[in-house]
C-alpha cells in the first residue's frame, strides 16, 4: 500500500488500514490485535480497534516529515 494513501498524521488509525500498510489480511489483523499480538501498539475503543500511527511510522520505517 503506497503510504501516501494512508493517513500517519492522525494520531490513530483503524486496524484495517494498518493490517493493508504491513500486508496482513483484515481478518488475521483482528486475529492478532484479540491475542495482543499485533506488531503495533493497539488500543481498544468501545468495540473498535486503534493502531498507533507512531508505532506503523516505526514499523514501516517511515521519517517524521
Amino acid at each position: 500500500m503506497p503510504t501516501s494513501t494512508l493517513n500517519l498524521a492522525e494520531p490513530t488509525c483503524d486496524l484495517p488500514m494498518a493490517a493493508k500498510a504491513i500486508g496482513a489480511s483484515r481478518s488475521h489483523a483482528y486475529a492478532l490485535a484479540k491475542k495482543g499480538e499485533f506488531p503495533c501498539k493497539v488500543i481498544r475503543v468501545g468495540r473498535r480497534y486503534r493502531v498507533v500511527t507512531a508505532d506503523l511510522r516505526r514499523l514501516l520505517d517511515i521519517d517524521n516529515a
